[in-house]
């Protein structure tokens, strides 16, 4: 096969004119100057200065060097890049300083005990050498996992009802779950605390916790699971057809096989977003210090109630290990959109040689 050449103009930022790259340059160079020049000799706080100096000289360089490169009408586009990468840049800025903290903060604690070890006879003032997390991972895998093995097959269901079906009732379905994926996750733990615990039907357990995280983690499920089976191309489906297989076989054995890495995707973007949920958890479990493998009876740790436990007790020791239980969740969830971003990725096409 022939492989086919890139055209010249596919990467335009590459053929920018002397004029351009001189503007852009003075445009980045020149408020930086001034403004670390103004921050050495006055002394004035980063935050405070950095919106009342550097950003209005930010934005009146980039409005000049729109003007300077393409006249009046590139004044609007200067000062939106302007704007735009600013914005990023700060929030990239901000999202660094806090994973930097949980980490510089929580490896203090992480040791190899605090990844088994439970909090038995642990207080809020004992030291770091004994005591862990083991029983909050525990607790936080069963009820994320019960929550999972009700989400995953309703979600996909709705997907699929969303996209194989032509009923009137889609567009309701989905406005549900537009309505739910906005749904505060306090709101979620209220309904299972005033429906069945307050009124007596159960009482504080893991399968309740596990009960309140399922509206949160539905929605996610549902529609990344819709659009991955959206993107599977008519022509399989149409091919399947034409071969005389029923509508149900077409779908089981072309469209979901074809969608397979979107769903994992979807189960596990679900799973990361409900794994921190703190106040569902505190609403229907108690926080326990010790391992209880039993959903239906008894309290039960979890990460993000293990991490509100100890910070509420206010002691430095207790705050370390709060410290040290987020490095341990954001680990978590680190891994999780990690194996999202493997499955999500294209599988690359064996390459042919030409004979």
């Amino acid at each position: 096969m022939q492989a086919v050449e890139r055209p010249k103009n596919a990467q335009p930022w590459t053929n920018l004119g002397p004029k351009v790259k001189l503007s852009s340059a003075i445009t980045i160079i020149a408020p930086s100057v001034i403004y670390l020049a103004i921050l050495l000799t006055t002394g004035m706080d980063f935050m405070a200065g950095l919106f009342t100096i550097f950003l209005p000289l930010q934005l009146l360089c980039g409005a000049w060097a729109g003007y300077y490169s393409y006249g009046k009408r590139g004044i609007t586009d200067g000062l939106l890049l302007v704007v735009t990468f600013f914005l990023s840049l700060f929030v990239f800025v901000l999202l660094a300083s806090v994973l930097w903290s949980v980490i510089e903060s929580g490896f203090q604690a992480l040791s190899p005990h605090f990844i088994y070890q439970n909090n038995v006879y642990v207080s809020g003032k004992t030291g770091l050498e004994i005591g862990g997390v083991g029983h909050a991972i525990l607790g936080t895998a069963l009820t994320v996992g019960i929550s999972t093995l009700v989400t995953v097959p309703l979600g996909i269901a709705t997907a699929v009802y969303l996209t194989e079906t032509r009923d009137f009732g889609r567009g309701t379905v989905r406005t549900l779950l537009q309505a739910m994926s906005a749904l505060p996750s306090v709101v979620s733990g209220l309904f299972i605390y005033s429906m069945l615990i307050l009124s007596g039907w159960s009482g504080y357990s893991g399968l309740m916790g596990s009960l309140a995280l399922i509206p949160l983690m539905l929605p996610t499920v549902s529609r990344v699971a819709e659009e991955s089976l959206r993107l599977v191309p008519k022509d399989l489906r149409n091919g399947a057809l034409a071969l005389g297989a029923p509508s149900y076989r077409a779908f089981f054995m072309v469209t979901l096989p074809a969608a397979q890495s979107g769903i994992v995707t979807a189960v596990l973007l679900g799973i990361a977003r409900v794994i921190g949920e703190t106040a569902p958890i505190l609403l229907t479990m108690t926080i326990a210090n010790g391992t209880n493998l039993n959903p239906l009876q008894g309290g039960m740790a979890t990460l993000p109630g293990y991490i509100f436990n100890y910070i509420l007790l206010g002691d430095p020791t207790s705050i370390a290990r709060a410290w040290g239980a987020a490095l341990v969740l954001l680990i978590f969830v680190g891994i999780l959109f990690a194996a999202a971003r493997v499955a999500s990725a294209p599988k690359k096409a064996k390459k042919r040689s030409a004979k």
